[in-house]
């Protein structure tokens, strides 16, 4: 006999499934749960299930014997012959019998659609931190604390790309202004800890929880790296996150002057100026970059922007990314050595230049000083007190910290400016090799002469040895000198030998190297050449000696054949 429980409701869950949205069918009954016998069983009952959940689509009927227990006596089978038409809103409202001769080997299974819902905790200090809601048909709402626990909020910490979960804190402690604002949607959460989503987990939709028993979560806030790109300067341009390894703006969604504060203070740039329009700092085109947070809520006294209130972006376009312009206030440069790749480490802080002490530093440190001047690699640090270049004036930093990898000294950790106990005796010193550098000597102008390549602070010559065309080319192109015109062996005649070191021999280029050092060549040094050997190159920027780009080489060679070193001065030579 068909019985229709047009009074009587019951919930409903799917249990054994990849989500809660694929399972064994089981109803509640008396307190106890149990599952639905598949006779008749079809997509219109599954349909109904789905829309009780609030899953998505119906997808399919498997057998629920695919979800089955560890043992048959665990689960009992509490109703059969349901006969839903598939309008219904809860499968209590279809048509069912309770059960007579149904065995569990014919339980009921359902798949529905995985609605994907995201978590997000808000209230907190930061982002990784307060009550624990999530979205469901549009609307975001708590979570209850029945059964919550550190598995539960591990998973929720792997989601938001938090570090480790720290603790289950009351979500009331994170309680909106007034309770009506918010509606407890799921309970009865149960994770094992080990999935990637909450939506993985088993729960429930909410039935008899009270706002104040929301849920809370704390994890441990993740340090991420800030910057500015895209501006005059390092203190200037689009805001820019690091997360797990790449980089993406900031929505400017409530973005003001607090916020530019902070990132101002975690640069080590000066006053916040203003938030200039984010469109002057867009790259060339919107999918170079991601939008990784929402809404940033600092209050101005933070030291770094991870430890502002964050919200993970959702719907930021890249024309509303985040600005910021602070006052440029510090710059580094070597000081008192023979070159400006050479000498004593020295800070600009407040307009006045200082010092930086050993307590801490390293050669990591010295490779992100000689990056920043663009003087090569780093070869020696050591105490100033060995040349005897000590300064003077302040000493701005010590403890300095760099991984070798940063952009600029600024980048690296360190100790306060200007908070230090240490003396000028212990001024640190860097020496960095110079960047490779080449030009033209004794010619007209810059643009044809002898060639010379700088190495170790010390110019000399290339050997001609396999020395072609595409050489010269590669040459004139990193010079900015247009095209090589000239055979390098009868350029040679007409600019005579050189003197000193010849560094390279044996430089073989494609042509589609943008400068001579990319080149395959030999060791520094190692040649089996003399001075008669010396390679010399002419472009066509060498316009002063009275032939146009688009003479032919016959009418060049006519120029150069009778030509003599005696016809350059070495004036002129000593001004190239």
């Amino acid at each position: 006999m068909f019985h229709f429980f047009a009074e009587t409701s019951f919930r409903v869950r799917l249990v054994g499934g990849r989500h809660r949205c694929e399972g064994r069918v089981e109803v509640e009954q008396k307190g106890g749960w149990g599952a639905v016998c598949d006779d008749g069983w079809d997509l219109k009952d599954v349909a109904v299930v789905c829309r009780e959940l609030g899953c998505g689509e119906a997808k399919g009927t498997p057998s629920g014997i695919l979800y089955k227990p560890s043992t048959e006596e665990e689960q009992k089978i509490l109703i059969q012959n349901v006969s839903c038409t598939g309008t219904e809103d809860t499968l209590s409202q279809c048509e069912h019998e309770d059960v007579f001769s149904s065995s569990y080997s014919e339980a009921a299974g359902a798949l529905c659609e995985e609605p994907s819902f995201r978590v997000r905790l808000v209230g907190g200090h930061h982002r990784c931190e307060g009550r624990v809601e999530v979205v469901q048909k549009g609307g975001w709402g708590a979570v209850c604390d029945d059964g919550w626990d550190l598995n539960d909020v591990a998973v929720v910490c792997r989601e938001l790309g938090c570090g480790e979960a720290k603790g289950t804190p009351s979500g009331i402690l994170y309680k909106p202004s007034r309770e009506e604002e918010q509606k407890i949607l799921i309970q009865d959460v149960s994770c094992t800890g080990t999935e990637d989503t909450l939506s993985q987990c088993e729960r429930e939709d909410n039935f008899s929880c009270s706002y104040s028993e929301a849920a809370g979560a704390l994890c441990e806030q993740p340090s991420f790296r800030v910057r500015l790109v895209g501006g005059r300067h390092r203190c200037e341009g689009r805001v820019e996150v690091e997360h797990e390894g790449g980089w993406g703006a900031v929505c400017d969604d409530g973005w003001d002057m607090k916020d530019v504060g902070v990132v101002c203070r975690e640069l080590g740039c000066g006053e916040a100026k203003g938030t200039p329009s984010g469109i002057l700092y867009k790259p060339s085109t919107e999918e170079e970059k991601k939008i990784l947070i929402q809404k940033v809520n600092c209050n101005g006294m933070e030291h770094q922007l991870s430890q502002c209130e964050l919200q993970d972006a959702l719907d930021c376009s890249y024309s509303k990314v985040a600005r910021a312009s602070c006052e440029m206030l510090k710059s580094v440069r070597l000081a008192g050595g023979p070159g400006r790749c050479k000498g004593r480490v020295e800070v600009k802080y407040h307009g006045q230049w200082g010092t930086v002490c050993k307590t801490g530093w390293s050669l990591s440190d010295a490779k992100v000083v000689c990056r920043e001047l663009d003087c090569g690699r780093a070869i020696l640090t050591h105490s100033c007190c060995k040349e005897n270049i000590r300064g003077q004036g302040p000493i701005w930093l010590s403890n300095v910290s760099c991984s070798g990898k940063e952009e600029q000294l600024q980048d690296c950790p360190s100790g306060l400016w200007g908070k230090n106990n240490c003396t000028h005796d212990e001024d640190m010193c860097v020496e960095c090799e110079e960047i490779f550098d080449l030009r033209l000597v004794g010619g007209n102008n810059s643009c044809s002469g002898r060639l010379q390549v700088l190495h170790k602070g010390e110019w000399g010559t290339v050997c001609d040895d396999g020395w072609g065309e595409m050489e010269a080319q590669v040459v004139c192109k990193q010079l900015g000198c247009g095209e090589s015109l000239f055979p390098s062996v009868k350029a040679r005649r007409s600019f005579g030998p050189g003197v000193g070191r010849i560094w390279l021999d044996d430089v073989h280029c494609s042509g589609e190297e943008r400068s001579l050092e990319q080149c395959r060549h030999r060791f520094w040094g190692y040649h089996n050449c003399n001075h008669k050997e010396d390679v010399a190159v002419i472009c066509s920027g060498n316009r002063s000696l009275g032939f146009r780009h688009n003479l032919g080489n016959h009418c060049i060679h006519k120029v150069f054949k009778n030509m003599r070193l005696e016809d350059f001065s070495h004036k002129k030579m000593s001004e190239d």
